[in-house]
């Protein structure tokens, strides 16, 4: 008996020394859940905004496009929000790009052109973490996708920077984000109200340039939404006049049997 209250001992200290650490871990997380919001391409049936589509790429191309790359997109995409051709051309046209090699051998540069991918802000990871203070910033083409949240994070996140509450202190280099794991992030406040003049000539304010460039960003993860969710209505549409042609047809048949 004694012995089984000694291993039965051994395992609760066990247990202690394994899980305290974890839980003291946990407790020093003051992250924020993000709100759920209201987007108009998660309805249903819904669609993306193209207006705040574009909007969104001006914010992305104003603020954003400094540190984050785009690998997946290419300028052309752009006409799927709603840009004309003569647009895109000279959006693209504001970037240079490498290209060659010429008839001499070498590499040159030369204004973007339409089938071009976006612009990468650097050339390589180690270029980039040199201008972040060792931080790589992440490619933005799938980012939705890849934080849990998607589009409710990705708002929160940018709207969540806040001084920090008493007896916090924030690491050199770092800012204080309540939505952010751990609170302390790398990225400075990119949005503030009043740093985006839209083409409209109406000044953004932070919370709708937010918006913005989530939906702007949510649409780069999956710009086939819309095409996928009207390929599910017509496949239900189809299912539903299947269904009735095989019970009447069902009908018919077990009538003439009977």
């Amino acid at each position: 008996m004694i012995n089984l209250y000694q291993k039965y001992f051994a395992i609760v200290l066990t247990a202690l020394f394994v899980f305290t650490p974890v839980a003291v871990f946990a407790s020093s997380d003051n992250s924020h859940h993000p709100m759920a919001q209201s987007w108009p391409h998660k309805e249903t049936f819904g669609t993306y905004d193209k207006p705040s589509l574009q909007r969104g790429f001006q914010v992305y191309r104003e603020v954003c496009a400094g540190c984050h790359s785009m690998n997946l997109l290419s300028y052309r995409n752009l006409a799927e929000i709603g840009f004309t051709a003569d647009e895109i051309k000279a959006i693209a046209a504001e970037d240079n790009v490498m290209d060659g090699p010429n008839d001499e051998g070498e590499m040159f540069e030369r204004p973007a052109r339409p089938s071009d991918r976006f612009k990468a802000p650097f050339e390589n990871e180690a270029q980039a973490r040199f201008g972040n203070n060792g931080a790589y910033p992440p490619d933005l083409s799938l980012l939705v996708k890849a934080r849990h949240g998607g589009e409710d994070y990705i708002f929160a996140l940018l709207t969540g920077y806040d001084t920090p509450p008493a007896g916090e202190t924030v690491r050199d280099g770092m800012y204080w984000n309540k939505y952010f794991k751990g609170n302390q992030i790398g990225m400075a406040p990119p949005l503030s109200s009043g740093l985006i003049t839209y083409s409209n000539g109406k000044s953004a304010s932070l919370e709708q340039s937010a918006r913005d460039i989530t939906q702007f960003l949510a649409w780069a993860s999956e710009p086939n939404m819309e095409e996928r969710k009207k390929m599910g209505l017509k496949v239900l549409l189809f299912l539903l006049v299947f269904s009735v042609i095989a019970y009447t047809a069902k009908r018919r048949i077990w009538a003439k049997i009977h």
